[in-house]
């Protein structure tokens, strides 16, 4: 199982990126699927997830400004941001469920600016 997240660059404050993250690989199907992120300096922090079933997560600090949503290809995922703050700088990772096993992607850099 592979993830492959693209999306990230350099954005001012205030502006607006969207992530994107596939799975590839042998598997049936990926259950939840998730993006975490990694500021320098600090633990990685669940960003926002999305079940198969459609039920959705976000952390506290990007409620109202993220979303995330899943393409009809259900190994595609998307981490639309908005309104991007300072504190939004880091490296996403996403993350993908089979049973058991966590799988991550390589990540992608956010970086924020004003």
């Amino acid at each position: 199982v592979q993830l492959q997240a693209s999306g990230g660059g350099n954005v001012q404050a205030g502006g607006s990126l969207r992530l994107s993250c596939r799975g590839s690989g042998r598997f049936s199907s990926l259950n939840t699927m998730a993006w975490y992120r990694q500021a320098p300096g600090k633990q990685r922090e669940l960003v926002a997830s999305i079940t198969s079933g459609g039920m959705l997560n976000y952390a506290d600090s990007v409620k109202g400004r993220f979303i995330i949503s899943r393409d009809n290809d259900p190994h595609l995922i998307f981490l639309q941001m908005n309104s991007l703050k300072l504190e939004d700088t880091a490296v996403y990772y996403c993350k993908g469920v089979i049973g058991l096993y966590d799988y991550w992607g390589q990540g992608t850099l956010v970086t924020v600016s004003s």
